[in-house]
């Protein structure tokens, strides 16, 4: 698969309520990023895909595990991050709207980055705000510009322009399409497909949409509670799905050609309602959903297990390859 990026082991955020009770938001998700590659994060809101987003940024503190940033661990308590380590892996937030200064221009919030990363003349700034904004397809004559005066697929492009100011390897995308509409969409994801390309960046791609990561994503990950169900190559995980929560989502996409319609998972019904993760059930924590339940899954939680080459699920049903 090629060299490592970045590695998450066992990281846990954990969060304190004033009741004594605790949100486990993410609790033991281990996974790989290959440089290059785009791993799609796909899950139901409150799974905790922007909680892990937010932990290997920067933003929160992990409660445990590590978050290892070609090799040097990022999460490690008192550990701070050095300016580069900070540049190098950026994020680009699901709402533009809110994500760029309303009182600033274009050029003003672009500054930013290069003013703590930087440090240029006036005249050489302009030109990499100007080089920035033609990356992402836009004339540069946007600098002078205002968030509000631009439509919602132009300000996500230039979150995309700042998050390339500091020369990242690695962009985490939060959502980066959801707040547009359909129209633009395509745009931005072209868009981020050929910088990935030419600048050799390897994105985290986090989303609640499965139909977008069938091609956009070199691997996909399922996140269930907090825990991950299912991690595999796109190809294998849309042809052989393992986990009964994946096929339950997938059985869930339109699809729109007799091709789709062959590889999709027979109809599964949605049954019952996300459990709370402040009283996440015992054992593992889709068993009150699942319908291929057994006894062990209520007391018992199951662990990865890979049953074919990087093709990984967390199920009782499902034995490691070499043990079979």
């Amino acid at each position: 698969m090629g060299d490592i990026i970045l590695e998450i082991k066992d990281l846990k955020k954990y969060f304190p309520l004033a009741d004594g009770k605790t949100v486990k938001a993410v609790d033991g998700v281990s996974m790989k990023l290959y440089k290059g590659e785009t791993l799609g994060l796909v899950g139901e809101s409150g799974c905790g895909k922007s909680t892990i987003a937010y932990t290997v940024v920067g933003m929160y503190g992990a409660s445990g595990g590590e978050v290892l940033y070609k090799g040097t661990d990022l999460a490690k308590k008192g550990y701070k991050r050095t300016l580069e380590q900070k540049g190098e892996i950026q994020i680009v937030f699901q709402d533009p709207g809110s994500s760029l200064n309303s009182r600033r221009t274009i050029e003003k919030s672009m500054e930013v980055p290069l003013d703590i990363h930087d440090k240029m003349s006036r005249e050489k700034k302009t030109e990499r705000i100007e080089e920035l904004l033609e990356m992402v397809g836009l004339p540069k004559e946007y600098k002078s510009k205002m968030p509000r005066n631009i439509g919602g697929g132009e300000r996500q492009l230039i979150s995309v322009a700042r998050a390339l100011a500091t020369n990242p390897e690695l962009i985490i995308l939060d959502e980066p399409t959801s707040a547009l509409d359909v129209s633009v969409q395509a745009k931005v994801i072209n868009t981020l497909i050929e910088l990935q390309k030419k600048l050799s960046l390897s994105y985290l791609f986090i989303t609640h949409d499965l139909s977008l990561m069938r091609n956009v994503a070199t691997r996909v990950a399922i996140l269930y509670l907090g825990r991950l169900c299912e991690l595999a190559p796109t190809t294998e995980f849309f042809h052989a799905p393992l986990h009964p929560y994946t096929q339950m989502l997938l059985s869930s996409i339109p699809v729109v050609t007799e091709e789709e319609e062959a590889i999709k998972p027979g109809q599964i019904i949605s049954q019952g309602e996300i459990p709370s993760p402040v009283n996440a059930p015992k054992g593992c924590t889709f068993h009150t959903r699942c319908r291929d339940c057994m006894e062990i899954c209520k007391t018992q939680m199951p662990v990865m297990v890979e049953v074919e080459p990087e093709h990984f699920v967390c199920c009782h049903k499902y034995k490691a390859k070499e043990e079979l």
